[in-house]
């Protein structure tokens, strides 16, 4: 089985920027300038999201190292497993790159079934919450519950909307920037 990895973002901005690759004190200066603008799904974010998202970063970092994972960089770059129209909502303009999910090392990209905030918050104790999975475990993962696109594409069954694929080594993006 075969997919595409997909990555979303503002055309204007450009594709793979990550605020977790910044100074706390820079992340939060383009937080706050994307919650000024208030039209896109970012500006929703609260106060503490990038202190929340640095922590489950290193908590799904440290549990792909775990299953074998060999992640080069400290935070990952996302993309989603699979095209979720949904994410095109996010963005003013939206851009978009797809990857076959070949040409990226299954040592480099781990995947949540779900964004990583809900996956890993979200107290309902699904068996796929608080999991991070390697690119042989998705598969049987999507075997058992399907793609999230595919059975909540409008989000009324929960907080999984895609899979998503955290890419932990900037040279394997690098020809698309």
């Amino acid at each position: 089985m075969t997919y595409d990895l997909y990555h979303y973002f503002e055309k204007e901005i450009g594709p793979f920027k990550n605020l977790s690759k910044l100074s706390m004190d820079d992340a939060t200066k383009i937080s706050n300038q994307i919650k000024k603008k208030g039209d896109v799904f970012a500006s929703q974010r609260n106060d503490d999201y990038l202190m929340i998202r640095r922590e489950l970063e290193r908590i799904a970092r440290d549990i792909f190292i775990k299953k074998g994972g060999k992640p080069i960089n400290a935070f990952p770059h996302y993309m989603t497993l699979g095209a979720c129209n949904w994410l095109q909502t996010w963005y003013m303009e939206p851009g978009i790159i797809t990857i076959d999910w070949n040409e990226i090392s299954k040592q480099s990209m781990s995947f949540t079934y779900g964004d990583l905030f809900p996956t890993m918050r979200y107290p309902d104790e699904k068996p796929y919450r608080k999991q991070v999975y390697t690119k042989d475990e998705i598969v049987k993962v999507i075997d058992q519950f399907g793609l999230p696109q595919d059975w909540n594409a409008d989000g009324d069954r929960g907080p999984e909307r895609y899979i998503e694929v955290q890419i932990w080594d900037e040279q394997m993006i690098q020809k698309y920037l």
